[in-house]
Parts: C-alpha cells; structure tokens; sequence
C-alpha cells in the first residue's frame, strides 16, 4: 500500500463503510410576511429539527440539541459543513483542511487523532472520516456525539453524506438543496459529453505511479463521461488502486491523462515527457494531458462537481481533435 497523500485516499484505500442517509424532521418554516410575527431565524428553525438520530458508519447516532461546538478531522467533511451552512458551528478543523479559506484549522490529526486535545475543544460534536487509533470509542466514552463519515464509493455515499451533515447540524433544508445543485449539475455535464469516439484515460494519484480503477469512487466519475479506464486492466487492479509500471502505461497509450499529483509532486505534461517511453504517447503529442487539483481531485464533498466540470471540458477538447 502505498503511502498516504490526502484523506479520501487513506480512507479509500482502508476498510470502505456506507454512511447511510440521516434522517430528522422537517424544519421550522418562517412566519409569513407581513403577518406580523417575526422570522423564524436558520438558529432557531435548525434547534426545532432536534433530538435527531444520523445513521452514520458507527452507527445510529442520536443528537440531543444543535451541536455549535464542531470538530472536523476530515477535509471533506469540512466541505461539505460549510457548504451546508454550518461554517458558523464549527469550532476547530484538522491539519488537512484547507477549503474554505475561512475554516478554522489547527493542528490536529484525522490520521493520528489525538483524544485529549480533541476533548479539549469542548466539541459538542465530532465528524471524522476513518477510526483511526480506536479514536471514536475514546471519545464516546466521555459523551462526545461523533459521526463517522468514511470515504464514499459512489456518488450516492457522497450525497447521503452531506444530507448526515446537514440532518446533524440543523440545516438540513441546505444540504437538501446542495445535494439537489450536485445532482443536476452533474447529470448535466455528463449528458452533455460526447460518448462516441470511445476515449481511454490514465488517473495518477502519484508518481510512484499508483492509479485508480473503475471500480473506485473517483473512477465511477469518469465512468460518467463514457471514458474507458486503461488502469482496469493492470495485473493487479483488483484491489481498486493498482501500482502500474511506466511500460504499462506506454503500451495503453491513453488518450487522456489526469494528473492529481501536480500539488504534490509537481507532475505535468513536461515531467510525463521525460519519463522513459512516454514522450509518444497520444495524450502528451496531442496536448491532452489535465492538471488536477490534488484536493478536488481526493475529496468526495460538494466539489466534486468541479471535478466533474473539468473531466467533461477535457472529454469535450479531446472528442473534437
């Protein structure tokens, strides 16, 4: 196994658990205008939906009142918080968090968590993304509402996700309506594809090169557009995240090349030219060759339509060559 870049890779190339959908009442609607009553505040409307119960993949978990002292060791989590409107409640975010700009990030480990200095955030609740160190159980035992939030394997994991957020913050109607903007965007983008000329791609998550298969969460988005994934018939794909050789890769000669290693590890079109072999091939000659970011790339939140915006503009650029 190779070693861990990001958070979705470590949890995706760990043990894969559903994280079902949560559920919770409908919220408080606002007064009507002009009656004279005052608007129901989003404070006030999210403190109505409460107690509620998220099934997440610890399980069943119950949550007494609006949680407003969130912890989240998980980069993607802490998209998707904002993203529902829960940037307010959220009180401290892991090392590896670093979307949005305006989230509180501190030192703290989803890969190494640590339960004192997590307890001593005073989190009324805490979302994570694997469990690590026996890590939930440390901090159930001192009362402290946790979500386990693992990696998901497809799109629908990734929605049940931020409608479990949503549910657990009290702003479900935003999650709802993120979920529902993710869906038709992404439906969009991939009707709007061109499936015809049968393309092939290379995903490289680093430059060992470890890549991904079709079977994966991030494979399934390219699966989307109609492309054929030259990684699924590496001699050890069953495993979902194949370590190919250079050969490999010259042999497929793909038409398109993804990288998410360029953050990382400074990967292009330039550094793929001066592997051996791989000046040749197609995607390098014919200049289609997509530079990824690392973390949209990684994480399964709301941004993964902007990964799905970027595979189908490519996809679009390559079908008219």
């Amino acid at each position: 196994m190779r070693p861990v870049r990001t958070a979705f890779a470590g949890a995706l190339l760990g043990a894969l658990t559903l994280a079902g959908c949560g559920q919770s009442p409908a919220p408080a609607t606002p007064e009507a205008a002009g009656s004279g009553a005052a608007a129901t505040s989003p404070a006030a409307s999210g403190a109505a939906d409460f107690p509620v119960t998220v099934e997440a993949g610890n399980g069943s978990i119950a949550i007494a009142k609006r949680p407003e002292r969130i912890v989240s060791l998980s980069p993607t989590a802490t998209e998707s918080l904002f993203a529902v409107g829960a940037g307010a409640q959220v009180i401290a975010v892991d090392d590896q968090s670093n979307h949005p700009a305006e989230a509180p990030k501190t030192d703290l480990s989803g890969f190494k968590p640590n339960a004192e200095a997590i307890i001593a955030k005073k989190p009324d609740l805490v979302v994570l993304a694997n469990d690590a160190d026996n890590i939930v159980a440390e901090l159930t035992k001192v009362n402290v509402p946790v979500l386990l939030e693992p990696s998901a394997t497809k799109l629908d994991e990734a929605y049940d996700q931020i409608t479990d957020l949503g549910a657990a913050t009290g702003n479900k109607a935003k999650a709802d309506e993120v979920v529902a903007g993710m869906k038709k965007q992404i439906d969009e983008l991939a009707a709007a594809a061109p499936k015809d000329k049968k393309l092939t791609f290379y995903h490289e998550l680093d430059v060992t090169p470890y890549s991904a298969t079709s079977t994966t969460f991030i494979g399934q988005i390219y699966g989307l557009f109609g492309l054929t994934n030259v990684a699924d018939k590496a001699p050890d794909a069953a495993g979902g995240y194949p370590k190919l050789s250079a050969e490999f890769v010259a042999q497929a000669d793909p038409d398109l090349i993804f990288l998410a290693d360029t953050k990382c590890c400074a990967q292009s079109k330039d550094t793929l030219a001066k592997r051996p072999g791989w000046s040749k091939l197609s995607a390098i000659k014919n200049d289609q060759v997509i530079a990824l970011d690392d973390d949209v790339a990684s994480r399964w939140g709301p941004r993964v339509v902007d990964l799905a915006k970027q595979v189908g503009d490519a996809v679009q650029s390559a079908a008219t060559e």
